[in-house]
C-alpha cells in the first residue's frame, strides 16, 4: 500500500504533466506556422505579403505567454500590440506591450489597459492583421463599462455574482452587457480588418461565446437574460442602481452572426482541458496505473461533487469498479462555490475538503484538485490534497473539518495540514484538473 506522501508525489507529477500539455507557448506554435511568406492557422492560410501591417491584441491569465509565441513565430513582422493579463502573468516582449490588471475584480489598472487596448484597436484599418489572443480571465481584465456606469459599480457586481455561485456562462451574459469590448465588440471595434483569434478555452464545452466573454464571436444572450439571472440568484436587488437602471432601459443588444464584423474573423481554440487530462491519463499510465478520463465537463457545487467523488473511492476499492487499484480516475471542468461564511478559498481547496470528509477511513484514498492557472479563488494557492488521514491528522490537530466546510474556510484548513497545492501563476488557464487515485 502507498503512503499518503508516496500518492502526493504521483498526484503531483500527472498534474505537472497536465500543465505542460496546456502551456501557451507550445500550443501556439502547434497551430500557429509560419513558412516564408505563408502563416498557417488551423486549415487556413495566409498569404502575409497581403497585410500591411501585424497587429497583436489580446486577454486572459494565457495571453503574455501567447503573444510571446506569435514574437518568435513572425519576428519584426509584428508592428506593436497591447495584451492584458492578470498580475503576475507578465513577461518581457519587444514588441508587444503587456499591461497587468486585476482578476477577478476589475480594477483601475485593468480599465486603463483596456482603454489603450480600444486606443490601438483605432489606428486599425481594412489592410490589417489582428492576431487576438484570448484566454480565460479576459472578462475581468477587459474592464470597459459603459457610460454612466463605474467601475465601483462592476466590482460590486462581480463580488455579487461571485458569492452567489453563478456559473461562468452565466456571469458572462451579465458581464458582455458591461463592457465595451466583449460580445463580439472587438471584432466590431477593429472592423474591417482580418482576425485571427487563438483561443485557451477555459469554460466547459469549449463555448466561444463564453471564454472570455467572446470578444470576437457573436452573442447569443440577451439584455433581458441578464436580468433573469440576477434575479435568478436573488442579487438583482442588491445590484447597483446604475447597473439595474441600465439592463432596464438599453436597447443596444450585442453583435449577431449576421454582422459584417464576423466576415473576417477565424476563432481557433488551441488548447483546453481536454487535452490536458489526455496527457494526465498518459502519465498515471506511464507511472503504473490504471486511468480513466471520466469528463472534462465537470459542474456543480463543489461539496456535493465532493460526496460523489466520495463514492467513487468506495466503489473502487470495495469492488474494483470502474478500475482495480492502483487506478487513477481523471476529471476536469469548473465546479461552483455558494457562499455563506466568511472564510477563505476557491473550489478546488472547498471540493477537496468536501472530499476529505468521506475518504476517512478510506486507506489507500488519494484525492488531488487544483486550477491549472495556478490560483483557486482569491488565494495563493492552486488548490489542495486530501487522503484518508486528512481528517484524523485534522481532528488530533484540534480542526474541526465540518466547521470549516461551512465557514468556506478550506484555504485556512488545509494550510495548517500542510496540503495546499502552490505552484505560483502558471501563465495559462484550462479550468480544474481532478486525481482520484487508489493506491
Amino acid at each position: 500500500m502507498s503512503t499518503p506522501s508516496g500518492l502526493k508525489q504521483i498526484a503531483l507529477d500527472i498534474f505537472n504533466d497536465a500543465l505542460l500539455a496546456a502551456d501557451p507557448v507550445e500550443a501556439v506554435h502547434r497551430h500557429f506556422r509560419v513558412k516564408g511568406g505563408l502563416l498557417q492557422v488551423g486549415d487556413i492560410d495566409y498569404f502575409l505579403n497581403q497585410f500591411k501591417r501585424i497587429w497583436v491584441m489580446g486577454a486572459g491569465k494565457a495571453s503574455a505567454k501567447m503573444a510571446k509565441a506569435i514574437e518568435e513565430a513572425l519576428g519584426d513582422r509584428v508592428s506593436g500590440g497591447v495584451v492584458i493579463v492578470k498580475y503576475g502573468c507578465g513577461e518581457k516582449l519587444k514588441l508587444v506591450s503587456v499591461l497587468e490588471a486585476g482578476h477577478p475584480i476589475p480594477d483601475r489598472a485593468g480599465l486603463k489597459a483596456t482603454e489603450d487596448l480600444l486606443s490601438l484597436a483605432k489606428k486599425i484599418d481594412k489592410d490589417d492583421l489582428v492576431i487576438n489572443l484570448i484566454s480565460g480571465g479576459g472578462s475581468a481584465l477587459l474592464a470597459a463599462p459603459p457610460e454612466g456606469i463605474a467601475l465601483e459599480d462592476c466590482q460590486s457586481l462581480t463580488e455579487l455574482m461571485l458569492r452567489a455561485g453563478m456559473k461562468i456562462d452565466e456571469m458572462n451574459t451579465v458581464r458582455k452587457r458591461l463592457s465595451r469590448v466583449t460580445g463580439g465588440r472587438l471584432a466590431r471595434a477593429v472592423y474591417p480588418a482580418t482576425i485571427i483569434s487563438l483561443i485557451l478555452s477555459d469554460v466547459i464545452g469549449d463555448k466561444l461565446e463564453v471564454i472570455a466573454s467572446g470578444p470576437t464571436v457573436p452573442d447569443t444572450t440577451n439584455l433581458s437574460q441578464a436580468v433573469d439571472l440576477l434575479e435568478r440568484y436573488k442579487i438583482w436587488g442588491q445590484t447597483p442602481a446604475r447597473i439595474q437602471e441600465f439592463l432596464k432601459n438599453s436597447r443596444e443588444e450585442t453583435p449577431r452572426a449576421d454582422d459584417a464584423a464576423f466576415k473576417r474573423v477565424q476563432n481557433l481554440v488551441i488548447a483546453s482541458n481536454l487535452i490536458s487530462l489526455e496527457a494526465a491519463k498518459h502519465c498515471a499510465q506511464k507511472l503504473g496505473l490504471s486511468p480513466a478520463l471520466l469528463t472534462s465537463s465537470v459542474q456543480g457545487e463543489a461539496r456535493e461533487l465532493g460526496k460523489i467523488y466520495g463514492s467513487f473511492f468506495r466503489e473502487t476499492l470495495k469492488s474494483g469498479n470502474p478500475l482495480k487499484p492502483p487506478a487513477c480516475i481523471i476529471a476536469g471542468g469548473e465546479p461552483t462555490v455558494t457562499v455563506k461564511g466568511t472564510g477563505k478559498g476557491g473550489r478546488s481547496q472547498e471540493l477537496a475538503l468536501a472530499v476529505a470528509m468521506e475518504v476517512q477511513g478510506l486507506e489507500g484514498a488519494f484525492f488531488l484538485a487544483a486550477g491549472t492557472d495556478g490560483t483557486d479563488g482569491s488565494t495563493d494557492a492552486a488548490g489542495a490534497v486530501a487522503d484518508w488521514t486528512t481528517v484524523p491528522r485534522a481532528r488530533a490537530a484540534n480542526l474541526d473539518p465540518a466547521e470549516f466546510l461551512a465557514a468556506n474556510d478550506s484555504y485556512n484548513f488545509f494550510s495548517s495540514l500542510g496540503d495546499l497545492v502552490k505552484t505560483g501563476p502558471t501563465g495559462t488557464n484550462v479550468m480544474d484538473i481532478h486525481l482520484l487515485i487508489v493506491g
